[in-house]
C-alpha cells in the first residue's frame, strides 16, 4: 500500500480533529475544520453508532496519518513495541516520536512532517554532526540535529524557522540559542502526544 498522497485536510475531517499536516494553516480559521468538523460527504454530525473495530480502525488510520507513514511501517513499529520491555503504548509513541522527521517538525524545524521529510531527503539535516537523508531515523537522548552549515545561510530555511520559532516544544526537546538545532533531553512521554492518540486503542486493533 502506497503512502495515501490524498488532500491533507480531507484526512482530518475524516479523523474529525486537527493532524496538523498543514502547517500554519491549521493554527489559523482558515482550517476546514474550523468551518467543517465532520467528515467528507456527510452534511453535519451523523447518529450512526460505531463499532469497536471502525473506533479501533480510525484511531490507527489517525496515528498514521499524523505521522505520514505506510501501513507497513506503521505496523512493523507496532510489531517492534510490542516486544519492547516497555509498555506496549508507550513503547509505540516513542518509537514514532523519535523518528527525525518528526523530531524537526516539533521542534519548529519545519512547519509540517511533509517539509520536514523533503528537508532530510534534500540533504539539509545533520544529526551529531553527521549527515542524515533518512527521515525515519531514530534519534537518541544526546543527539543534536541541526541544520547543515551550507543549508543553514539559505533565506528558505531561515524564513521556516522564523515562522516557528513560537511554537512551544515538548519537554524532550531543546532548541539551540540561534533556532537552527534542537537537542534530544530524553525519552517523549505519551502524556505530551500533542493530538492525545489512544495509543490503546491502536495495540487493541493489531491484537485482534
Amino acid at each position: 500500500m502506497g503512502r495515501d498522497s490524498g488532500p491533507k485536510c480531507k484526512k482530518c475531517r475524516r479523523e474529525r480533529t486537527k493532524l496538523f499536516l498543514k502547517g500554519d494553516k491549521c493554527y489559523t480559521d482558515k482550517c476546514p475544520m474550523e468551518r467543517r468538523p465532520y467528515p467528507p460527504g456527510e452534511a453535519g454530525s451523523t447518529r450512526s453508532r460505531w463499532s469497536q473495530y471502525r473506533i479501533r480502525l480510525r484511531e490507527k488510520q489517525k496515528a498514521r496519518r499524523i505521522y505520514g507513514l505506510r501501513e507497513e511501517q506503521f505496523k512493523r513499529y507496532v510489531e517492534e513495541s510490542k516486544n519492547s520491555k516497555e509498555v506496549t503504548g508507550n513503547a509505540l509513541v516513542g518509537l514514532l516520536e523519535r523518528r527525525l522527521d518528526n523530531v524537526l517538525y516539533r521542534s519548529g524545524l519545519a512547519s509540517s512532517r511533509d517539509q520536514a521529510r523533503q528537508l532530510v531527503n534534500h540533504g539539509h539535516i545533520e544529526v551529531n554532526g553527521r549527515p542524515i537523508d533518512v527521515p525515519s531515523y531514530l534519534t537518541e537522548e544526546g543527539d543534536v540535529v541541526a541544520f547543515k552549515n551550507s543549508s543553514a545561510s539559505k533565506q528558505g530555511i531561515k524564513d521556516i524557522v522564523t515562522q516557528n520559532e513560537s511554537r512551544s516544544l515538548p519537554e524532550w526537546l531543546s532548541r539551540g540559542a540561534e533556532g537552527l538545532e534542537t537537542s534530544v533531553l530524553g525519552e517523549p512521554d505519551t502524556e505530551e502526544v500533542r493530538e492525545s492518540l489512544r495509543v490503546n486503542l491502536i495495540v487493541e486493533f493489531y491484537s485482534r
